[in-house]
């Protein structure tokens, strides 16, 4: 028997209620949800040339059978027709990657320069910015995001590095366009 307060006390069967513990993340990721517009620039070291475009950032919360597990789909397309995708090949000109939130750490279907699964830990930086460190294949990547302005606003930087070499750098600044 576990004491809640001096007038109720709860018994705890074989399914005890679940906790959320971890309510920080999933009150920060609830905060992306929508339609961004992605002014992205790409500095790519192997061919020592920078790149800017716009692609659209669709997030969704999605339903799960699990309290303990926040569900997440990821969408992205270009705003119009790139030369970048073309001459780089590696890169995919849209996609969707789900996943979801487990302890510390986000579950991913797919990353984004690859159809591997894998893991992305997360640290907190304060309210506002998270960062999430993830290894697949021969690549170490970190990233930034930052929500800035009432979260009408985002930030991205992220760094990736193959073969611990940093190959690609990009800065993301993100327009919310619908909630």
């Amino acid at each position: 028997m576990v004491a809640i307060n001096s007038k109720k006390n709860l018994h705890f069967g074989e399914n005890p209620p679940e906790i959320n513990l971890n309510s920080n993340l999933k009150r920060w990721f609830s905060r992306n949800i929508g339609l961004w517009k992605s002014n992205r620039t790409y500095f790519l070291d192997e061919i020592q040339k920078t790149y800017h475009l716009i692609m659209n950032l669709h997030i969704k919360d999605l339903e799960s059978k699990s309290a303990w597990e926040s569900h997440y789909k990821f969408t992205w397309y270009p705003e119009k027709k790139y030369n970048f995708f073309d001459e780089n090949p590696q890169y995919k000109e849209r996609g969707e990657m789900s996943a979801f939130l487990k302890g510390h750490q986000l579950m991913r279907e797919n990353f984004y320069l690859s159809n591997d699964e894998g893991i992305s830990n997360i640290k907190q930086v304060d309210e506002h910015e998270m960062i999430f460190e993830s290894s697949y294949k021969d690549w170490y990547i970190v990233e930034h995001t930052r929500l800035v302005d009432s979260d009408n606003y985002r930030f991205r930087v992220i760094y990736s590095w193959n073969k611990n070499k940093l190959k690609i750098v990009e800065n993301h600044h993100e327009i919310r366009i619908i909630k």
